[in-house]
């Protein structure tokens, strides 16, 4: 049978791409966890009983553990999620973040290579090491323009610039020993099992319970969003028939600012859940001191991915948006059990300059 490993998979997108794994191939797959606070095995409830799914607490900045996982499982692929992802957290806390995706990366690269020079040569065809990360590591954009996968690098965060390191770090695996290496960079995600201390999540929560919507700055900053469905479906298409060596950027084509965001939640939530006397949710809207080093603006070009692997998104920003609305109005037993005492959708990031 054959396994792919899933490193950070019971995370946000990882669980949502370990669940379409199991729906569209026969692998087994192994999923790694060292279980942070985004990492959490209810996120992964609804098929941990599948006899394809196997689950190891494990940090991929541990050595001996990644050098067991390999010798252990002898995947056929590496899809590498495992990451601190928050930028108002790198912001606070930057050394775990560093050690994560930088170190964590190199020392699965280091298990991974030295694995797949002991395979045959017909495993060593099929093996892949797929690399996931983000459009955050190619900086801000001006008003017009999108990013290409040769646009050059220039992260503005120690979010950004520790992904930025991942990913050389992968490419120099594959020109300097040959380790068949895919990257992914993709646009800001949303959808079911993220984590609320993100945008698109935590005003949903927080609109529910009459707390403030807190806005950076004023609400001008522009992400392009991708559903989270799309882009694993793209991640597994990536891995199939993405070429070694080859970096392939994934993106929504749906261009919002924040504050565009916001009022649609709000809208949606209107709806399903109308305020009394005429009140609207967008009343909770609150404006509050910028990010610093804040990018003012990310788009994602795919044409790469559409015309070489035929990957583009289903589904338009409103209606996947109004599915996300209604999965976190349905899973509010999910939201409080991965909320953990120390999180409570306060705000982060608050660095003040010298």
């Amino acid at each position: 049978m054959e396994t792919i490993v899933i490193t950070g998979g019971a995370g946000f997108i990882g669980s949502n791409y370990v669940r379409l794994a199991l729906a569209q191939t026969q692998a087994r797959l192994v999923i790694v966890d060292k279980l942070t606070y985004a990492g959490n095995l209810s996120s992964l409830k609804d098929v941990s009983s599948n006899a394809r799914f196997v689950f190891l607490e494990a940090d991929i900045a541990d050595a001996t553990a990644m050098k067991n996982l390999f010798k252990d499982y002898e995947p056929s692929a590496v899809v590498n999620f495992a990451a601190e992802t928050h930028v108002d957290r790198s912001i606070d806390g930057p050394h775990a973040f560093v050690n994560t995706n930088v170190m964590g990366t190199f020392v699965l690269l280091e298990a991974a290579r030295k694995y797949f020079g002991s395979l045959i040569q017909e495993d060593k065809n099929r093996f892949r090491f797929h690399h996931v990360s983000t459009d955050e590591v190619y900086g801000s954009l001006g008003k017009t323009g999108a990013f290409t996968e040769q646009t050059a690098y220039a992260p503005n965060s120690p979010y950004s610039a520790s992904k930025a390191g991942a990913d050389h770090l992968v490419s120099a695996y594959f020109a300097t020993y040959g380790l068949p290496t895919l990257i992914t960079n993709c646009s800001n995600n949303f959808g079911p099992y993220q984590f609320p201390e993100k945008l698109i999540p935590l005003t949903i929560l927080n609109a529910l319970e009459g707390k403030p919507l807190p806005i950076y700055g004023d609400g001008s900053n522009v992400r392009d969003w991708l559903y989270v469905e799309d882009h694993c479906a793209g991640l597994l298409t990536a891995l199939r028939k993405g070429k070694p060596g080859e970096k392939y950027n994934l993106g929504g084509l749906a261009e919002k600012t924040n504050l565009q965001v916001v009022d649609k939640i709000c809208a949606i939530l209107d709806s399903l859940r109308p305020l009394p006397q005429g009140k609207s949710h967008k009343d909770l809207k609150t404006f509050v001191k910028d990010r610093p080093g804040h990018d003012h603006r990310y788009a994602i070009d795919i044409s790469k991915i559409k015309k070489e692997l035929g990957w583009k998104p289903q589904y338009s920003f409103d209606s996947a948006l109004e599915k996300t609305v209604e999965w976190y109005l349905e899973h509010k037993e999910w939201c409080e059990n991965v909320q953990s005492g120390k999180y409570r959708r306060e705000r982060l990031g608050l660095l003040e300059r010298p």
